[in-house]
C-alpha cells in the first residue's frame, strides 16, 4: 500500500518560531501528525534533535539570503 503525501503549503509571514515568535521558515513535520516552526536561528540551534523526531523538514531558510528590492531598482 503506498500513500500519497500532499506537499506542505510555502511558510509566509504569518507563520510564527514556536519557540521566539519570529518568522518561521522551517516546518518540521512529527510522525505524530503534528508540526513545529522555528525561525532561522532557532532551526540551527536545534537541528540535530529535530532531525531525530521528523517525518519530514520542509527548510525555506535560502530565502534569508536574497536581497530585497527596493524603490531605486524599480526606476532603473
Amino acid at each position: 500500500m503506498t500513500t500519497a503525501v500532499a506537499p506542505s503549503a510555502p511558510l509566509t509571514a504569518e507563520d510564527r518560531c514556536d519557540r521566539c515568535g519570529a518568522q518561521a521558515y522551517l516546518r518540521v513535520e512529527l510522525a505524530s501528525g503534528g508540526e513545529l516552526l522555528f525561525c532561522a536561528h532557532h532551526a540551527r540551534e536545534h537541528g540535530t534533535a529535530l532531525k531525530d523526531i521528523a517525518v519530514n523538514v520542509q527548510d525555506e531558510t535560502h530565502k534569508l539570503t536574497g536581497t530585497p528590492a527596493t524603490a531605486a531598482d524599480d526606476e532603473r
